[in-house]
């Protein structure tokens, strides 16, 4: 078996491994970053998600480098796509003009953005980038973490080696390779004293996984996939989660003090970009699904370079509970069956929804597999919302940002704060446990460094969903933009702490050495605090 080193080992190419990544290279650092499937990005590129935002995100709550980021996007429309003059002059620019995020996009631009930020590192050496890679070993001497063995997909194994290891796969692989210690699932009351806890935990109840897939509409067009075999027992299908609900199906009862929904679909409505309303607080009884997390409007661009808009099919109706994709024997199974559920929903949509003028099914949806990079038009993997979690030596609970349970202080002020993020919602969807999902609402919030630590491992840290939260807390702190800002946080840790000679626990245990932290991350264009005044 082959071997390779580096200053710091990165496993994972999502958003928070090349935000990691970025963070160490531009201090120096030399970086070997795996990822195991063809493309870096993560959530925005392999799983199909557009970024979801918080509506000040233009101009606060995020870091430098991840408006740099933005920036470098709408650059790349500017520079290549034949927008129309007003998308053109557009500040503010949102190619998709969808309402789910001020900035929806086809992935294979944030992918050509990630790579132009990462290429000058790979050429010069100091950055090496392992797609179609994955862990299958961790070798550890006491708390240390000694290797990483991986195997590509050609199954030829190497073993890597770095002072500093970063977790950032998508569901925490390390962890449970490394025997680094790990909560899955919820939480009981009596074990985080969080008000919206059951009373009892279940590491096996998590939050529901979406295989996306993108679709445009060709009108007098048939493109009907064939019947799936399963069809009819997902179309008949009550889960539990739903109230009498069906799956397939545009209605969605209330739960949790939220209001029922009747979801609309008009394909290829005509209708005006510059009028999309991306605040999610109107959203309203009766959402609009075309334009929801639609990644190319076509009135966005000068006539005829779009026939259709092209549409990410992340939708209630393919959010799929019907079980945990690991942490079970049968877990592959349920890999397969949410592919399913959403090859049925395209079926359905196909021909048996029920259309605005009375009618049933739209022919002409099409898969597009030029946007997602697969022959078959669905996601390379599904969209993880959960992840396996360090037992940190923080965890950050509802009541740190809930704004019902922080009587108008606005979110806790971590004293260790390495970042900020916030989102509309405290965003729990529906579980594989039978949950209906449902959450609060939180404060622009802290990203505390103690929530980034391992209570045992020295030399591994997490750089994705799998930090020191609950399964309430990670509503709010998995999504694109705070995980951006986790990556950055770790990957500039390691650097410090090989500049330094320390371990991340010290950085921690000394006042003076945390402050010192904080200035370097200041430096480096990193948002430490929100303005005391801003609210939900």
């Amino acid at each position: 078996m082959t071997q390779q080193q580096a200053d710091l080992l990165i496993i994972g190419g999502g958003v928070g491994g090349v935000s990691a990544a970025l963070a160490a290279l531009r201090r120096g650092t030399s970086v070997i970053m795996t990822e195991q499937t063809p493309w870096l990005g993560g959530q925005l590129t392999a799983q199909l998600v557009p970024s979801d935002e918080h509506r000040r995100i233009e101009t606060t709550g995020r870091n430098r480098s991840y408006a740099q980021f933005r920036h470098l996007i709408r650059e790349h429309y500017r520079t290549y796509y034949p927008l129309t003059a007003a998308a053109r002059a557009d500040e503010h620019l949102n190619p998709g003009a969808a309402w789910v995020s001020p900035l929806s996009v086809e992935p294979k631009v944030i992918l050509a953005v990630l790579h132009s930020l990462l290429r000058p590192y790979e050429a010069s050496g100091q950055l090496t980038l392992m797609l179609d890679t994955t862990p299958v070993a961790v070798h550890t001497d006491g708390d240390l973490v000694s290797a990483v063995v991986v195997r590509d997909r050609d199954g030829n194994g190497v073993e890597l080696t770095a002072p500093f290891v970063l977790d950032a796969t998508e569901l925490g692989d390390l962890l449970e390779l490394g025997g680094v210690e790990f909560v899955t699932g919820r939480e009981s009351h009596a074990e985080t004293g969080e008000p919206g806890a059951p009373e009892t935990g279940d590491p096996l109840d998590m939050q529901s996984v979406t295989w996306c897939f993108a679709v445009e509409h060709r009108d007098g067009e048939d493109h009907t996939i064939d019947r799936p075999d399963d069809y009819g027992a997902f179309r008949d299908w009550r889960p539990p989660q739903l109230a009498g609900e069906k799956m397939l199906g545009f209605r969605r009862a209330a739960h949790d003090g939220s209001i029922a929904r009747e979801y609309t679909l008009n394909v290829n409505a005509d209708d005006d970009p510059f009028a999309i309303d991306v605040d999610h607080r109107n959203m309203g009884a009766a959402p609009e699904l075309w334009n929801y997390r639609r990644v190319a409007a076509r009135r966005q661009f000068e006539g005829g370079a779009y026939e259709s808009d092209i549409v990410i099919v992340n939708w209630p109706m393919n959010d799929y509970a019907g079980g945990p994709l690991f942490g079970i024997e049968d877990a592959a199974a349920h890999w397969d069956r949410s592919k399913a559920l959403s090859r049925s929903l395209l079926y359905w949509l196909q021909t048996e929804a029920p259309r605005p003028d009375g009618g049933a099914g739209w022919p002409g949806l099409r898969l597009t597999p030029r946007v997602t990079g697969t022959a078959d038009g669905f996601a390379m993997m599904p969209y993880f919302r959960e992840s396996r979690r360090i037992r940190a030596q923080r965890t950050i609970l509802e009541q740190d940002f809930d704004r019902d349970l922080r009587d108008g202080r606005g979110a806790e002020r971590y004293p260790d704060t390495v970042g900020v993020g916030h989102y509309y919602w405290i965003d729990r969807h529906a579980t594989t446990g039978g949950s209906a999902g449902g959450g609060g609402l939180p404060e622009p919030f802290e990203i505390p460094l103690g929530a980034l630590l391992p209570q045992r491992v020295r030399n591994l840290l997490p750089a994705a969903k799998n930090i020191g939260t609950t399964h309430i807390s990670n509503g709010s702190y998995r999504l694109q933009p705070v995980e951006w800002s986790i990556g950055e946080a770790v990957g500039a840790l390691a650097a410090y702490c090989l500049d330094r000679k320390i371990e991340p626990a010290a950085v921690s245990a000394d006042s003076r050495e945390l402050r010192d932290f904080q200035n370097d991350l200041e430096r480096g264009g990193v948002q430490l605090r929100w303005d005391p005044a801003l609210r939900w």
